[in-house]
């Protein structure tokens, strides 16, 4: 089984996880630009992630393996902030970095009219950047949020094969796949979807277009839970060429070029990752006595 992750947060997880990712089969992730948990203060804090992410955790994913690859916006949870409004005039030269392969998370939380001012401004980022685009949709009110989501993307120009309306469920599903749009589903333990039902789901919209992923940040959460939805669909009698369509070849169709596929030069699985190093910092944390 090869796995693409399409939204996994892996500045929140450990090395341990980037080992059992690569053992399970996943060979890349794209980790989408989404909050810390707490307000950032600032633009210039922003910026010190952004960089992390298309730095310090690119080397990190490669030590095991792992080709990683970032979505670069300014997340709808905090576009309410104004604070961090001025992230708008930065993302655009971040949108043209190497392993950049798409504009987001983007989207609604409350639906405010500041989330709608910074959602429009952020996919117009995109089709000038000729990049996708990611969408969050909202925890809360979730079926109104997606039909909002689509009003505006209709309006923003991009064509629906340029965007992942993602942290779909049941309920919303079949808007998504109305309007052409990519259909993206979080396998996330309580508060989202379940392995079982995202098989239900396949049974009943195809494979056409659906993307698998598992979201996992910082709250309590599963970065293997794409494997477990591909071992849940051979159990339910889907084929390995289905597997592979959803949690690979889907996945590397959206996000399309801008994606580095190759295997990482010179890793070996099961070895200690040579002690090479990024900015004077390594993954291997001071010397074997």
């Amino acid at each position: 089984m090869r796995i693409l992750d399409p939204h996994l947060h892996m500045t929140s997880r450990t090395t341990d996880d980037y080992e059992a990712l690569y053992a399970a089969g996943v060979r890349a992730v794209v980790e989408p630009a989404f909050w810390l948990g707490q307000p950032r203060t600032s633009v210039g804090s922003f910026v010190d992630y952004f960089d992390a992410l298309i730095g310090w955790e690119r080397f990190r994913a490669a030590q095991f393996g792992i080709r990683h690859h970032a979505t670069i916006g300014l997340n709808p949870k905090e576009a309410n902030d104004p604070r961090c409004r001025e992230v708008l005039e930065v993302i655009p030269r971040y949108l043209t970095k190497e392993g950049v392969v798409a504009v987001g998370e983007l989207g609604y939380d409350a639906m405010t009219p500041e989330e709608d001012e910074v959602f429009a401004a952020q996919l117009a980022m995109a089709l000038d950047a000729d990049l996708p685009a990611l969408v969050h949709t909202p925890h809360r009110d979730k079926l109104a949020g997606t039909r909002r989501t689509l009003d505006v993307v209709r309006e923003a120009g991009l064509t629906p094969d340029r965007v992942l309306v993602d942290h779909l469920n049941e309920t919303t599903v079949g808007l998504v796949r109305e309007a052409g749009a990519w259909a993206g589903f979080s396998i996330y333990p309580d508060t989202k979807m379940d392995e079982v039902r995202m098989v239900a789901i396949l049974r009943e919209y195809g494979l056409d277009r659906m993307i698998v992923n598992s979201a996992a940040d910082w709250g309590r959460s599963d970065p293997l839970k794409t494997w477990r939805t591909g071992m849940t669909m051979l159990e339910a009698g889907f084929t390995e060429d289905d597997v592979d369509r959803v949690l690979w070849r889907n996945p590397v169709e959206f996000f399309g070029a801008n994606l580095i596929l190759e295997p990482v030069p010179g890793f070996v699985a099961g070895q200690v990752p040579a002690p090479a190093e990024f900015e004077g910092s390594s993954v291997l944390r001071g010397v074997r006595a």
